[in-house]
């Protein structure tokens, strides 16, 4: 996606932010994810989660993507070097400007991307989602979010004051905001746990047609 700060994309080792949140996301991914398909991630960056997923749920397949140059070089050497069967050479994929890469999916994930996006980018990342999935098959955000107008903690607050700095279309999401953008797209909101670092991860899950 065009605009995502490099220096925010980088491979990290030890502590990162990353290599802290991956396992508290995999243990959701664990009671909603389905046991067979192709999970579909969107913006990988550098990879650090998908290669942990694809590690933990060797049953599933993982397809990574991501269209900043710089992290795609990443991702790409990222998932040569884990040689993991399950785990897919990442295809480029803005969500703004591209062609959905697959045809069906069982699952979507998405971390950290719509907060660094303008807004269209969430209302497309739904879009794409509704053409991917069938019906009750899970859409996963993970990230920061307020809460009915409200940051959940000051640390988010300070984090969208940075962000509108840096580019006035980004900006912390309202989780009501982003409930409405799902429901325009056939997405009905399951579930909204609390993460570590003041983040959460979001079920939204296809609705029949």
């Amino acid at each position: 996606m065009n605009g995502r700060p490099g220096e925010w994309r980088t491979v990290g080792l030890g502590d990162s932010p990353a290599e802290r949140n991956k396992q508290p996301i995999a243990e959701v991914l664990a009671r909603v994810l389905p046991p067979a398909g192709v999970v579909f991630e969107v913006a990988s960056g550098t990879g650090q989660h998908i290669e942990h997923f694809a590690r933990v749920f060797a049953g599933l397949e993982w397809q990574p993507s991501e269209a900043d140059e710089e992290s795609f070089a990443l991702l790409a050497a990222r998932v040569a070097a884990a040689a993991l069967p399950n785990l897919r050479a990442p295809v480029v994929f803005d969500v703004l400007a591209s062609a959905m890469p697959l045809v069906q999916a069982a699952a979507v994930l998405c971390s950290n991307m719509i907060h660094i996006a303008p807004w269209p980018a969430t209302e497309a990342l739904f879009r794409h989602a509704a053409r991917l999935l069938v019906t009750g098959a899970p859409l996963v955000l993970y990230g920061p979010f307020q809460r009915g107008g409200q940051h959940t903690a000051p640390s988010n607050a300070a984090f969208d004051a940075s962000l509108r700095a840096r580019n006035a279309a980004w900006g912390v999401r309202d989780l009501d905001d982003v409930q409405a953008a799902a429901r325009g797209h056939g997405f009905e909101l399951t579930e909204a746990l609390a993460m570590p670092a003041n983040n959460l991860t979001v079920i939204f899950r296809r609705e029949p047609q």
